[in-house]
């Protein structure tokens, strides 16, 4: 049996990452979770931010991959953003080391944890930037600028389902369902 020490050093990582944050987190404990030398550490990565950097990388790859999952080409364009944005935040509050993330962001402000925050969310937005073109160009939506409305979108479902419940009850699925769609795609005109 052959022993992956990479693999040891960033799953060491990620969880160290995910239990203590970013700032708090040194090379001797990830060392120690992944029980190997410090050094051998510094095989793989330079330091630090190294490491981190591709955690998060991987961490972007299985969001989206997540997000593609859950798209359905028999389904309309508001049924595939909804579903899109609500797995990629699903995902997002789900993961632990999401969670210590933006944690972290609020509580200490760790420039290089907000610029991975940033990161992620404009992963986000460009990925919900290409649903919303792809629907402008089959004519299921009009046109309008891809980029704001994908920004838009976003911002209203973490507004929904992370600044709400801040000061109120949450919701469940289905009220951020049927609110998501009555702001984004209905309007709130009678005409």
């Amino acid at each position: 049996m052959t022993v992956d020490r990479k693999q040891m050093i960033i799953d060491a990582a990620t969880k160290s990452f995910s239990m203590f944050g970013y700032k708090a987190t040194t090379m001797d404990q990830v060392a120690k979770l992944a029980k190997v030398g410090k050094g051998t550490i510094y095989t793989f990565y330079k330091n630090k931010e190294d490491l981190f950097d591709e955690i998060i990388t991987s961490l972007i790859i299985e969001m989206k991959t997540a997000a593609e999952q859950a798209m359905d080409e028999k389904l309309t364009f508001y049924e595939n953003a909804e579903r899109a944005l609500f797995k990629l935040l699903e995902f997002r509050q789900d993961h632990q080391l999401m969670i210590k993330l933006i944690q972290e962001e609020r509580e200490i402000g760790t420039p290089l944890v907000s610029k991975v925050i940033r990161r992620l969310e404009n992963m986000i937005v460009n990925y919900i930037k290409e649903i919303v073109q792809k629907a402008i160009d089959k004519g299921e939506i009009k046109p309008c600028n891809p980029k704001v409305t994908a920004f838009v979108m976003l911002n209203l479902y973490i507004t929904l389902i992370f600044e709400w419940e801040k000061y109120h009850e949450p919701f469940n699925e289905d009220e951020i369902s049927r609110l998501f769609t009555l702001y984004m795609f209905e309007g709130l005109s009678n005409r």
